[in-house]
């Protein structure tokens, strides 16, 4: 009788899909998934409008690698923000979304039987990536409550057969923004072991107060050395268009779009018209966004202190981690079918981040997402303030 493979048949449903449906069935608030419940800035949607009418050329297949003007968004906006010179023609793949950019780094430049060292918790799409390309994960914890990592293990996770290290800063779920000496440190390590570094950097411009977001690859001698994976999905809340990129020194960009083009082969064309307007923006629209986002965590953090839940106020992103052991006696999952069903707001539990040796890190942790509107998240505050009652 014809199955799956058994290079997908471990894998299962994401944890995403099952509170998502367990929020439908009891019309729960859904602070689980990253999604907004908003919409993108108008003019960015008036622009894949315009994009979309002028079928002859958008509404068909793009350039594998990408919209021309596209990268020369992505390439300026890099120079913009990080100076660092990327080449819009050899230097930018586009992809669809940052999974798949994540994706065909992946397969582009790291080979059966290497090691991937992957800083726990983890987005949850990296470890299947790294079993179809038939790597081996080496986890790094970073400890709660402060989500930091410990030198000493680190460097531990570092060898001969180590080919890479997915980095993740501004970092989800914990909402860590790496500082300079960290990143330094992890540098150095990659510079010593000669390893390649996938760096996700969806977040970028979700920083709050005085955290700086800090490219790994502006530090010195690591752009050669680094992808930087990112896209529009997070910074312009248009999820659903899936437009992501990574950028690079050339040679590395080479082995991702080998890999992406027997993947997706090219993204969404008028998405990519409208992606180079939008990251064309000025610098009024980022700020705006930080400050808009900034006050969407002040209401999360209310909303987790009113409920009994101790949380580090996030530097980035729009997640957070909270300690629920006050409130609750069992599990990050146990408490996350409870919360959903009993009291009407939906999360994730983040053991699914991690692996097995290191799960009971995060067993008394959820992940809440606040990008959702002001009344909504207003609403999450007066039920989960029941769990404290």
């Amino acid at each position: 009788m014809p199955t799956m493979s058994n290079r997908v048949a471990p894998f299962g449903t994401t944890i995403f899909t099952e509170i998502n449906q367990l929020a439908l069935q009891h019309n729960a608030i859904n602070l689980g998934q990253g999604r907004p419940d908003f919409d993108g800035p108008a003019d960015v949607i008036e622009a894949a409008m315009k994009a979309l009418q002028n079928g002859a050329v958008n509404n068909q297949y793009a350039p594998g690698l990408g919209a021309v003007p596209l990268r020369q968004a992505i390439a300026a906006h890099a120079q913009r923000f990080y100076n660092l010179p990327v080449d819009p023609n050899a230097g930018v793949v586009v992809t669809a979304g940052a999974t798949e950019a994540v994706f065909s780094s992946v397969m582009g430049l790291i080979d059966r039987g290497d090691e991937v060292i992957l800083i726990e918790p983890y987005f949850d799409s990296y470890v299947p990536n790294l079993v179809m390309a038939g790597a081996t994960p080496i986890y790094v914890p970073l400890h709660p409550p402060t989500w930091t990592l410990d030198p000493d293990e680190l460097k531990a996770a570092f060898n001969s057969k180590t080919r890479a290290i997915i980095l993740n800063t501004p970092q989800n779920p914990t909402g860590r923004v790496f500082t300079r000496e960290e990143l330094t440190f992890i540098a150095d390590l990659c510079k010593e072991h000669d390893v390649t570094v996938i760096s996700d950097e969806v977040y970028e411009h979700l920083i709050f107060d005085s955290a700086q977001h800090i490219p790994i690859a502006s530090l010195p001698d690591m752009f050669e050395r680094t992808v930087t994976v990112s896209s529009l999905g997070k910074t312009f809340s248009v999820t659903g268009w899936k437009i992501g990129w990574v950028y690079g020194a050339p040679e590395l960009i080479k082995g991702v779009n080998q890999a992406h083009q027997f993947i997706t082969f090219a993204a969404n064309h008028p998405g990519q018209i409208a992606a180079a307007y939008a990251l064309s923006l000025p610098g009024t629209y980022f700020e705006e966004f930080q400050t808009m986002y900034a006050a969407k965590r002040d209401l999360m953090m209310s909303a987790l202190k009113g409920a009994g839940l101790k949380a580090r106020t996030p530097e980035g992103t729009y997640f957070v981690m909270a300690d629920f052991s006050d409130v609750f006696d069992g599990d990050d999952l146990e408490f996350a079918r409870y919360l959903t069903s009993e009291v009407g707001v939906a999360c994730i539990p983040p053991t699914f981040f991690y692996s097995t040796e290191h799960a009971h890190m995060a067993s008394t942790q959820a992940r809440f997402a606040f990008c959702k509107s002001d009344g909504m998240l207003q609403q999450a505050a007066e039920r989960l303030a029941t769990l404290a009652r």
